[in-house]
């Protein structure tokens, strides 16, 4: 896979993952932000293009194969299924252990950090709206994509919320908002670099929030750019077949 300058950062991560830890080395968005090009995001960061691209195209062609799956190929359902179970389950764990972690720090800590009372206050309004925004995709959107798929093709009825591509924005919508909180927490937490006076709790809380962050950041890929553009094309490949 030959890179240029137009390539669409969240297609490029799509079609190989490694891509991402390019993104990732530079502080580029490849989830929330995937629809824009390279180019376009190297303006913003002020990062020399063609250098950029001459890296990206160096790590695709030459480090070999992680092992990472091949999403793209997954069906619809399948990669919905996984996200639930996979990415859904991650963050039901760990956000009780990440609250009482943060928690504790904060109340040690707080006087001296000041920044951990946001980065709390930040991460509990996270924590919130993930779990609504997962039970929206649970109950909502992954049903009518695994209706889609059963179907194989066949007419269904039309979804409460009319065309998928509605739920799909409100879910990207958000996406975006979590996304941004949680380049206020690197921003907060020096990028999760805990300070000298730090103690085990301190450093583990800074290694989990980095650990979420990096999950949050696949499990949004995984969506945005795989799954939700799958669950438009097979949509409108239905509607083509019942016109």
């Amino acid at each position: 896979m030959s890179i240029t300058e137009k390539g669409i950062i969240g297609e490029i991560v799509a079609q190989d993952y490694r891509a991402a830890e390019v993104f990732k080395n530079h502080s580029i968005d490849f989830c929330c932000q995937g629809n824009r090009t390279i180019e376009e995001a190297c303006a913003k960061h002020n990062i020399e293009t063609s250098a950029f691209v001459t890296e990206l195209n160096e790590k695709l062609n030459t480090q070999a194969a992680t092992g990472e799956p091949d999403y793209k190929t997954w069906p619809a359902d399948l990669l919905a299924d996984y996200v639930e179970k996979k990415h859904h389950r991650y963050v039901e764990e760990k956000t009780p252990v990440l609250k009482q972690y943060l928690d504790k720090i904060a109340s040690v800590h707080g006087g001296r950090h000041p920044e951990l009372l946001e980065i709390k206050d930040h991460f509990y309004a996270s924590a919130g709206e993930l779990a609504k925004h997962m039970k929206k995709e649970e109950l909502i959107l992954f049903p009518f994509v695994r209706k889609m798929v059963a179907s194989n093709g066949r007419e269904i009825a039309e979804p409460h919320f009319g065309s998928v591509s509605n739920p799909i924005q409100a879910m990207m919508a958000e996406h975006e908002v979590e996304g941004e909180r949680f380049r206020e927490i690197v921003k907060l937490s020096n990028n999760y670099t805990p300070p000298a006076d730090a103690c085990n709790t301190y450093k583990v809380t800074f290694a989990l929030l980095k650990e979420f962050e990096e999950d949050l950041h696949l499990h949004i890929h995984l969506e945005n750019n795989i799954l939700f553009p799958q669950a438009v094309a097979m949509e409108k490949k239905l509607m083509q077949k019942q016109a």
